[in-house]
């Protein structure tokens, strides 16, 4: 890696500085998952990394900058969703597994991300465009493999040739979001996660293929 990372004045980072940025982006990720985005300061990175602010000014620009960069190596591991349907078949039964390791691949997504998808969450509502594009890319990552799934199947005849593709995959992509970031208050609606995966598979199948699943 030596070479591939700078410091913020463009200096390149030997092998031990490279160790502390990770470290200082480690700690960062720790302090999201159990303090507000708002309540993290650099001091309170640096001093968990064993390390000074000074340092952390070495490698970013703020807090918001370590975070950034964060969710986008998030981002891009999200390409891996795609995969959870290539090659995949809607038909029979072998579409409803099809829909049920959808379903838990996006899920598990979701709850090892939890922390710094909020934050992006939080960026993108209140407008900032590098959270909203970082959003987009994640949820894409999934859409653009869904709507290909739909417009097959419409093309061999097999669901109404008036569905918009697009339009189905959104609608779905945006649904497993929207859940999976209420994962955790799944209880106070009186659902069990072992009821709510099975559920969400249930609608991306009538979703994607119209039809009941054969299970």
């Amino acid at each position: 890696m030596t070479g591939q990372v700078r410091t913020v004045d463009g200096r390149v980072a030997g092998r031990r500085g490279q160790a502390t940025r990770q470290k200082l982006l480690d700690c960062l990720s720790e302090m999201l998952s159990s303090s507000p985005y708002r309540d993290v300061k650099v001091i309170d990175v640096a001093r968990r990394a064993g390390t000074s602010p000074a340092t952390f000014y070495q490698y970013f620009p703020d807090v918001e900058g370590a975070v950034l960069e964060i969710a986008e190596r998030m981002a891009a591991e999200s390409a891996g969703l795609a995969g959870l349907l290539e090659g995949r078949s809607w038909a029979g039964r072998a579409g409803w597994q099809t829909a049920q390791e959808l379903v838990d691949g996006f899920l598990e997504f979701w709850r090892k991300n939890d922390a710094i998808l909020r934050v992006v969450d939080l960026g993108a509502a209140e407008g900032d465009k590098r959270f909203s594009k970082l959003r987009t890319k994640i949820l894409n990552s999934v859409n653009s493999s869904l709507a290909g799934s739909v417009a097959e199947l419409q093309s061999k005849g097999r669901i109404d040739k008036d569905v918009n593709p697009a339009a189905i995959a959104g609608a779905l992509v945006a649904m497993l979001a929207a859940v999976a970031s209420h994962q955790k208050a799944a209880s106070s609606w009186g659902v069990k996660q072992a009821e709510l995966k099975p559920s969400l598979a249930l609608l991306v199948h009538l979703g994607v293929t119209g039809r009941k699943p054969t299970k």
